[in-house]
């Protein structure tokens, strides 16, 4: 049980006897703000999407030419292929009992600017980008990965899930395993 359901079902216990009313409604008032300023704050996911456009080459260097055809097909072409891909990351945190946020905004558009958009838009990311370019091949699941370990330099352990839409059709979903 999270501590702020512990509070809500003590803020419940308060009986209804008409004697003590007063006091219990000074009980009540004290748990409340209790509430308000303690570390007890609900913990509230706040999700930004950006969007980007890279072109890149599925390509493994640990498989023979007719092995990365056979697998990536089409994908394998030397000259690359495009995408605009949209990219959603998650941050869960307390909300701040003063500022009521649990990011600010402004700053997490900054983060991903960062950490997303300066690295990977309008690049080939197979041979723009030193993580892809030292042989990680540049797939939807292995950019994902590669965004969130950009973004956990920003935003720490609040990060909670990358998502990277390759199309509508192929998603992939990192949250750090």
């Amino acid at each position: 049980m999270s501590r702020l359901s512990k509070h809500m079902d003590s803020v419940h216990e308060v009986s209804c006897d008409k004697a003590s009313s007063e006091e219990q409604e000074q009980e009540l008032q004290s748990k409340c703000e209790t509430m308000k300023t303690s570390s007890c704050s609900p913990r509230v996911y706040v999700t930004r999407t950006t969007t980007f456009s890279a072109a890149h080459v599925l390509h493994s260097n640990k498989l023979t030419e007719k092995e990365n055809k056979e697998i990536f097909g089409k994908c394998n072409n030397p000259n690359g292929h495009g995408h605009n891909y949209k990219v959603e990351v998650t941050v869960f945190d307390a909300v701040n009992p003063i500022t009521g946020m649990v990011i600010n905004l402004t700053d997490l558009k900054c983060y991903m600017d960062s950490a997303v958009m300066n690295v990977l838009d309008h690049k080939n990311i197979s041979l723009d980008v030193p993580y892809f370019r030292d042989g990680v091949v540049s797939t939807v699941e292995n950019i994902a990965v590669f965004i969130w370990h950009q973004m956990k330099a920003y935003v720490g352990d609040s990060l909670f899930e990358v998502k990277v839409y390759e199309t509508d059709k192929n998603i992939a979903t990192y949250r750090g395993e």
